[in-house]
């Protein structure tokens, strides 16, 4: 993957189990709309059953929208379901090991905090992009490490690959990140805690224009 796929820019909606609740659907459905052109299935608390099914109507609502969908840290129901690829932590399945499953054309995103060597070392194995943050104070990781604005220009000098923004990230503070170096913007609470999800994810879509 390089930049110049433009799968991998603009705005990036994670799910969750909280704020989405029952209403998942309709709720990617609603950002969907409003120009989400990536999005990442995030259960914490589902059982396996119970993700598949749910993944498998998120891949067929992505497929209607033509986005692609990565599944949060599980290789094994990515390959299953067919989706896109899969977002993975520094603490689950390596990276070699995910693409040798979903193979070369697979999205395989990885969690870097705030290390630009994790980032260079997930660009030489393979990695499609790498996430910094959180940048500012998040309501969905309030304890997840801090990273500064700073490392996106750094990142931005040294890797090929796409660079993903996440962490508090708002229609105001979004500016700033793009502008250093953000190719994607990873939001979750700022569209899905919205009353109104699809005004709220064009509010982020069009700064990436």
């Amino acid at each position: 993957m390089t930049k110049s796929d433009n799968r991998l820019s603009g705005l990036y909606v994670i799910t969750d189990d909280k704020l989405c609740g029952s209403s998942l659907i309709e709720d990617v459905r609603a950002a969907l709309k409003g120009g989400a052109s990536l999005v990442q299935y995030r259960s914490k608390t589902h059982q396996a059953t119970s993700k598949e099914i749910t993944a498998r109507s998120l891949l067929e609502l992505c497929r209607e929208h033509q986005v692609p969908l990565l599944i949060n840290d599980d290789v094994a129901l990515a390959a299953t379901i067919g989706a896109d690829g899969v977002h993975l932590g520094q603490g689950d399945t390596q990276l070699a090991d995910a693409r040798r499953q979903l193979g070369e054309e697979a999205i395989i995103g990885i969690t870097c905090h705030a290390s630009l060597d994790l980032a260079e070392h997930a660009e030489k194995q393979g990695a499609s992009y790498v996430a910094f943050g959180r940048f500012f104070d998040s309501q969905t990781k309030p304890d997840a490490s801090p990273a500064n604005i700073e490392l996106l220009s750094a990142a931005k000098q040294q890797l090929t690959i796409p660079i993903c923004a996440i962490g508090g990230i708002t229609p105001d503070n979004a500016p700033m990140l793009i502008e250093s170096g953000a190719d994607i913007l990873a939001v979750i609470h700022g569209v899905f805690g919205q009353d109104n999800i699809k005004e709220a994810a064009q509010h982020y879509s069009q700064l990436c224009v």
